[in-house]
C-alpha cells in the first residue's frame, strides 16, 4: 500500500484546510495517508476527518503564528511589545522551516502533496529520490504577476502541479512547460444531499468568510434594493470574519435587522439545514479561486447567482442554465435576476435541478478517481 503525505500549514478553519481534509478522506480508502501539520491551532481538526488518516503535528502548541499580537504591537508603537512580538514571529517562522524540512527529508511516503508555495519549494529541494512530488495550488493569482511567478518558481522542481480550475491549469502549463506537468483536478464535495431543497421558503442565503474580498457589503447593498420590492424574502448570511461589525452597522443604519440574519460561523450540519430551507444562493465575491460553497449550494438544488468577478464562479456556473453570472458587478442586474427567480418558482426548480446535475462531477467519488489516476499512472514510478 502506497503512503501519501499531505503537507499542511494548520488544520483550522479555512478553504484550503477543508479541501485537505476532504482529499485525505478520499485517499485513505486506497492508501495510507498522513497529514503533516506545522501549527496545532486546536485540539483536533475542525473538519470531520476519517479515523484512518494519521495527523502528525510538527511543532508544540506554543509555536503558532502571532499575526494579531504583532499587528497590535506595531499599532501601539510600544517598542518593548514590538521587539517581543517581532522576535516571537521570527521564532515561529524558524520552527516552521526547520520542522517541515526535517519532515520532508525523513519522510517515508511514496507521494508528497504540498499545499503552500513554500512547501512546494522545500518538497522540490529535499524530498527523497523516487518520491512523487505534487504541488496543489488553490488560489487564483488575480492578475498579480508577482504571486504567479512565486508559484511558478516554487513548482519548477515538482513532478506535478494540480490546479483547481481549468483556467489556472492552462495558464501555469505555459509558464511551467518542460519543468512541471500541470493537471486540472477540481475540489470536491464530501457527499450529495439525499434530497433537494423544496425552494418554497422565502429565504436567500450566502455562506463565507466576512472579509473584504467576499463582497458582503455589496450583498447588503443589493439586498437593500431588493427587500423594498420583496419584503417577505429574508437574507441569511453564515460565516464570521473581520467585517462583521461593519456589516452589523450597515444593517442597523438601514433598518434591516428584521430582514437580515448574521448567523456567524456554523458547522456543516447547520449549513446543510439552512440550505434545505432556502430557495436562492447568492455570491458577491470580488475574487473566488474555486467556489466550493457554490457546489455545495447546487448539490442542494439551489439556483445560484454570482458576480462574474469571482473566477471560480465562472468555472462552475453556466449562466442561464444552472445559475446566473452578473457582469461588471451590476447591482441592478443582480436585483433583477433575483427578482425573476423570486417570481417564478418553476424557473427556480428548473435552474436548481440543472445545478444539482452539474455538480455530479464534483463528488468525492468522481474527483477521487482523478487523484487515483494521477497517483497510479504517474511515470515517476516507472
Amino acid at each position: 500500500m502506497k503512503k501519501i503525505s499531505i503537507l499542511s500549514l494548520h488544520l483550522g478553519y479555512g478553504g484550503i484546510e477543508k479541501s485537505i481534509v476532504s482529499l485525505a478522506n478520499v485517499l485513505c480508502n486506497r492508501y495510507e495517508v498522513e497529514i503533516a501539520v506545522c501549527y496545532q491551532l486546536y485540539d483536533e481538526c475542525v473538519f470531520p476527518l476519517d479515523s484512518r488518516v494519521k495527523v502528525r503535528y510538527l511543532n508544540t502548541r506554543d509555536i503558532v503564528p502571532n499575526h494579531e499580537s504583532l499587528r497590535n504591537a506595531l499599532h501601539s508603537k510600544n517598542i518593548f511589545k514590538m521587539i517581543k512580538e517581532g522576535s516571537f514571529s521570527v521564532k515561529v517562522l524558524y520552527h516552521r522551516r526547520k520542522s517541515m524540512i526535517s519532515y520532508i527529508v525523513n519522510c517515508d511516503a511514496d507521494v508528497i502533496i504540498s499545499t503552500r508555495d513554500i512547501f512546494n519549494t522545500w518538497s522540490g529541494m529535499y524530498a527523497k529520490e523516487g518520491v512523487l512530488k505534487i504541488g496543489w495550488e488553490h488560489n487564483h493569482f488575480h492578475d498579480d504577476e508577482k504571486y504567479a511567478t512565486k508559484i511558478v518558481e516554487s513548482a519548477k522542481n515538482l513532478d506535478y502541479l494540480v490546479l483547481v480550475s481549468s483556467e489556472l491549469q492552462k495558464y501555469y502549463a505555459k509558464r511551467l512547460e518542460g519543468k512541471c506537468m500541470c493537471i486540472y483536478i477540481p475540489n470536491c464535495i464530501d457527499s450529495m444531499p439525499p434530497k433537494k431543497a423544496s425552494l418554497r421558503a422565502k429565504r436567500l442565503i450566502s455562506v463565507g468568510r466576512l472579509s473584504p474580498e467576499k463582497g458582503y457589503l455589496d450583498l447588503l447593498r443589493v439586498y437593500h434594493i431588493l427587500y423594498k420590492k420583496y419584503p417577505d424574502w429574508k437574507l441569511d448570511i453564515i460565516g464570521d470574519g473581520k467585517e462583521r461589525k461593519l456589516l452589523e452597522e450597515y444593517i442597523h443604519v438601514h433598518n434591516m435587522e428584521k430582514f437580515v440574519t448574521l448567523h456567524g460561523f456554523q458547522k456543516k450540519d447547520y449549513i446543510d439545514r439552512m440550505m434545505q430551507d432556502s430557495s436562492i444562493y447568492l455570491m458577491t465575491s470580488h475574487t473566488e479561486s474555486f467556489g466550493i460553497v457554490l457546489i455545495e449550494a447546487m448539490s442542494h438544488g439551489l439556483p445560484c447567482i454570482a458576480m462574474d468577478s469571482a473566477e471560480g464562479a465562472r468555472e462552475i456556473i453556466n449562466s442561464g442554465h444552472n445559475g446566473y453570472l452578473i457582469k461588471n458587478r451590476n447591482y441592478e442586474m443582480m436585483v433583477k435576476k433575483i427578482g425573476d427567480l423570486i417570481k417564478d418558482r418553476d424557473e427556480r426548480l428548473k435552474i436548481g435541478e440543472n445545478a444539482r446535475k452539474s455538480v455530479e462531477k464534483y463528488t468525492s467519488e468522481a474527483v477521487g478517481e482523478e487523484w487515483f489516476t494521477l497517483i497510479e499512472e504517474s511515470d515517476v514510478y516507472e
